[in-house]
């Protein structure tokens, strides 16, 4: 079996480090793997996507014309020379949504070649005009079509033109024609969702959760870091994202630092916009695609806490449950799928009071009240093995329909 992975990125944060472990499961198995991606790790059976003018320029026609994914016409032109010589029996698709790849060249290139194709759901781009994400402003348009988005301005920006019906009745109409079509959600929650859309016609549609290397992610002994950061004698309160945003909650932990008193330290890592100010009682720590690195940050926290409002997973609160760190979430998207009995708590949407009743009640109980419950419930629900095998036996039944 010969499979190509489609990614934006490769080898880097959650969707990367995805494709890549896919596709490692699969030689190691015997099958023929490539990875096809626009930026990130080099891999060894790899096709890189464009270049970074190319990136820059479909950036930069995608807002000026309101349209994701319509461009880079020789980039993908070039992509479907290497599928030609490659001619593989499924290809496997994740985020397309990144100035890097025309999706309508590439899907008719599925349809005429009749590939059999998995579309994996990180977000909810693929069944929505262009938004990633709609609970926020309680936006159910792409049930029956898109129109007067609510989001135009935001996710991929649009400069002047709403084309969110052209682009969601295009989706509908080329994902519907594709014969042999698997749907992964990996979540409960984006499944569901994804199950009320014009993707319902798939032949599967299944959830695969996101997984976790437990090899990595695990218990670690943290003390140097939590000394060299000068936190031995504090109760550490940590957030993880790629990119802090509004949209990731970083408003809400501004909120939080005022509320909370000297005993409390909030650590966030990841990168930030330069504008936003950051109060001087939250540590910021530089983004790292290190692994092992951010297994020792989970470790080292008493509580990982996420605001996040809308999240289709969440692989960074399931990477602090394997390292043995209770959870905080809002009740919100699939944010309470991944906190299990005893591994910490789903609170109120928006309700910053609640988030702080329950960081009370952790620090009351202590960090190994939760522990072995977290790491228990995050080896059952996120074992990496499991998650991968799942994918290979979808791939092996699409050639069989």
């Amino acid at each position: 079996m010969r499979i190509v992975i489609v990614n934006a990125v490769n080898g880097i944060s959650s969707t990367g480090r995805t494709c890549t472990e896919i596709a490692n499961y699969l030689i190691d198995r015997g099958e023929d793997a490539y990875i096809a991606y626009s930026t990130g790790l080099p891999y060894s059976n790899e096709y890189v996507i464009g270049s970074s003018f190319d990136r820059k320029l479909h950036a930069f026609l995608s807002r000026v014309f309101g349209m994701q994914a319509y461009f880079s016409y020789g980039p993908t032109r070039k992509l479907l020379t290497f599928l030609d010589r490659v001619k593989p029996d499924v290809i496997d698709i994740h985020n397309l949504h990144s100035n890097f790849i025309n999706y309508m060249m590439l899907f008719n290139y599925i349809i005429r070649e009749k590939i059999p194709t998995v579309i994996t759901l990180h977000d909810c781009w693929f069944f929505t005009g262009k938004c990633f994400h709609y609970t926020v402003e309680n936006c159910y348009k792409w049930i029956e079509g898109c129109d007067n988005c609510p989001r135009v301005h935001k996710d991929n920006p649009s400069w002047f033109f709403d084309k969110t019906k052209k682009m969601w009745t295009d989706k509908r109409n080329i994902f519907t024609k594709i014969p042999k079509l698997a749907v992964v959600g990996v979540s409960d929650w984006i499944t569901n969702e994804a199950k009320k859309s014009f993707l319902s016609s798939a032949k599967i549609i299944r959830r695969i959760y996101n997984w976790v290397d437990i090899e990595v992610f695990r218990p670690r002994f943290a003390k140097s870091i939590k000394e060299y950061y000068g936190l031995d004698s504090k109760f550490v309160i940590l957030g993880v994202a790629s990119r802090w945003s509004y949209a990731k909650g970083l408003d809400k932990f501004i909120e939080l630092s005022n509320r909370l008193d000297t005993d409390f330290q909030i650590v966030l890592v990841g990168s930030h916009d330069s504008k936003v100010k950051i109060p001087s009682n939250i540590l910021t720590i530089p983004s790292t695609n290190d692994t092992e690195k951010l297994s020792y940050y989970y470790s080292m926290a008493d509580v990982f806490v996420t605001l996040s409002m809308e999240e289709s997973f969440g692989k960074v609160s399931a990477e602090a449950l394997a390292c043995g760190t209770p959870v905080i979430a809002f009740n919100s998207t699939a944010n309470p799928e991944l906190i299990g009995e005893g591994c910490g708590y789903v609170v109120e949407k928006n309700n910053i009071s609640a988030v702080i009743e329950a960081i009370k009640e952790v620090k009351s109980r202590g960090k190994s009240y939760y522990t072995q419950n977290c790491i228990n419930f995050a080896r059952k629900n996120f074992n990496k093995e499991n998650g991968i095998n799942e994918y290979y036996s979808i791939f092996k039944e699409l050639l069989l329909i």
